[in-house]
């Protein structure tokens, strides 16, 4: 995945009100840039940090820029853009990188299924095998040693699309959860328990239940973010 346009560097003066940063740029203008992550951003929004926006090409939209990524140590870039997550992952399985998601001919997003009115973030589908339900969850926590952890924050929204997960591994279906880890230093996933132990009681419950965990690092550059290689997901 690309980005449309080149990014606006700039230095981060504060996250606020969950979906706002103030940005200095080069010329010393502070804008104020939308902030596409519902989560805590643990340890990606220090003041003072070197982060990168794009611009929005609508005219009527109320805030110009978006913050995109956020330099959290030396050369490490971390995608903040959780709404990305999902074109990663179907990009890589389209490209046919993920082998355990190969085979799959047609991909949907957000279809509407299991008890609880929720929406599978993707449907893959062959006339040769039965569905694949796939649940993607964006990671940007990582902690010492490459440990990346989700979530990053209480998330009850979270555990209703495992208890989803639950219900269609229960009927007998394929059930994916896919953490997407957008940060090349991450070599393992797991839940953050310290955060919220609530999901990662009922992440291993859904494990045991016969969802399938799986989880990709990425390549975050200025240009663009990829999926290259799987991390194990561990669950001590």
């Amino acid at each position: 995945m690309r980005f449309e346009t080149p990014l606006l560097p700039g230095t981060l003066v504060a996250r606020y009100r969950r979906f706002l940063a103030d940005v200095r740029l080069a010329d010393g203008r502070i804008v104020t840039a939308h902030c596409p992550n519902t989560g805590s951003l643990l340890g990606c929004d220090t003041p003072g940090e070197r982060v990168w926006l794009s611009c929005a090409t609508h005219p009527r939209r109320k805030l110009a820029y978006t913050w995109e990524l956020a330099e959290v140590a030396p050369g490490v870039l971390v995608g903040l853009h959780t709404g990305r997550a999902n074109g990663l992952v179907e990009e890589a399985i389209r490209a046919g990188r993920i082998a355990a998601l190969a085979g799959y001919t047609d991909i949907r997003r957000e279809v509407r299924c299991g008890r609880e009115a929720s929406r599978i973030d993707l449907l893959l589908a062959a006339p040769d095998r039965s569905a694949c339900y796939v649940e993607v969850k964006s990671v940007t926590a990582a902690v010492e040693n490459g440990i990346g952890l989700f979530p990053d924050a209480v998330s009850r929204r979270a555990v209703k699309h495992l208890r989803e997960l639950m219900h269609l591994a229960g009927e007998g279906r394929r059930a994916v959860l896919f953490f997407c880890a957008q940060r090349a230093d991450v070599v393992e996933v797991r839940p953050a328990d310290a955060i919220d132990p609530h999901y990662g009681r009922v992440l291993r419950e859904a494990m045991r239940c016969g969802v399938e965990a799986m989880a990709w690092r990425a390549e975050v550059t200025l240009d663009g973010i990829r999926l290259t290689e799987p991390v194990p997901v561990v669950c001590p």
